[in-house]
């Protein structure tokens, strides 16, 4: 025991042992794409589907406050942190494997444009528009992330699940509604992994469309910056950037936060912000969109912790 917190009983002598240990007051801020927030009370990275199992079912009942990280590229902590356990999937649940049928089999962690590379050396399309994607598979298919016109429910064919009680589930695409920007998949179940389903295509058209896709992103978002992508959810038949712009709120600062002149729906941290910061500026762009225009700006990113 350490802390009143479990580790797992591992051969010292094993390379992964300090990377399966449980962390107590890890700063967080070395896992989202805004480099903010505070500690967490108890941060596992677990290596193995088994790692995590054994986690589950000795240290779930003595906190109920959980919370699965994915890459953290739509996700700002607080500055007061977590007071609970984050998990974050290690490097057994980020692979790739092809299957039969056109179908791809790929670990929750592994980052959605690893499995758009993986798809297009095996000349199967369908996923070109992950190559635009930020983040991880487990993360893309609780958002049902998309962009350009497409998005994961139109790839998605299975996954598999573990409970906090341990117990592992397969869901087939039947089982789990889409919507714009999210899904009804149960938020207390951890992904373990995915299959999704493509088309076999031509290898050079494959590339052709996955590098008009990145293209047309580079063009019109911004990169090397600290921010998690579009804030705001689309509202109905409109446009969230198009909504900030119009209203005057591009220009707006608070701290050390500001939004891109590149993409209006983006917020960043200039390098000095905190949390605190973005949240504000946040609240302050959904204040002044709908006393302008009556529309009410829904959020894409997660803010998690206690304020």
């Amino acid at each position: 025991m350490h802390g009143g917190w479990i580790y797992l009983k591992m051969d010292k002598r094993n390379e992964s042992f300090k990377k399966n240990m449980i962390y107590k007051n890890e700063k967080l801020s070395k896992y989202n794409w805004f480099n903010l927030g505070g500690p967490a009370k108890v941060f596992f990275k677990p290596q193995s589907e088994s790692d995590l199992i054994n986690f589950l079912k000795k240290n779930v009942e003595k906190e109920k406050n959980i919370y699965f990280l994915g890459a953290g590229s739509n996700t700002l902590f607080r500055d007061s942190g977590f007071d609970g356990i984050i998990i974050k999937l290690g490097k057994d649940f980020s692979y790739a494997k092809l299957l039969d049928d056109n179908k791809i089999e790929v670990g929750a962690a592994t980052l959605d444009k690893k499995v758009s590379d993986f798809a297009l050396q095996n000349s199967i399309s369908g996923l070109e528009f992950l190559s635009c994607i930020p983040g991880s598979v487990g993360g893309a298919i609780v958002m049902n992330s998309g962009c350009y016109g497409y998005d994961v429910s139109k790839i998605f064919f299975s996954l598999k699940a573990v409970d906090l009680n341990g117990e592992t589930k397969i869901f087939d695409k039947d089982k789990i509604k889409f919507f714009y920007r999210g899904s009804d998949f149960n938020k207390k179940l951890i992904i373990l992994s995915v299959i999704f389903q493509g088309k076999p295509a031509n290898k050079n058209e494959i590339e052709k469309k996955q590098a008009k896709l990145i293209n047309e992103k580079k063009e019109t978002q911004p990169s090397q910056i600290k921010t998690c992508g579009s804030t705001f959810k689309n509202p109905e038949n409109k446009k969230a950037w198009e909504l900030i712009k119009s209203t005057n709120c591009s220009d707006f600062v608070v701290g050390g936060a500001s939004i891109s002149k590149k993409h209006n729906n983006f917020f960043l941290n200039n390098g000095n912000a905190t949390s605190s910061d973005i949240e504000n500026l946040i609240e302050k762009v959904k204040k002044e969109v709908f006393l302008k225009t009556g529309t009410k700006l829904e959020l894409e990113i997660k803010i998690v912790g206690g304020k």
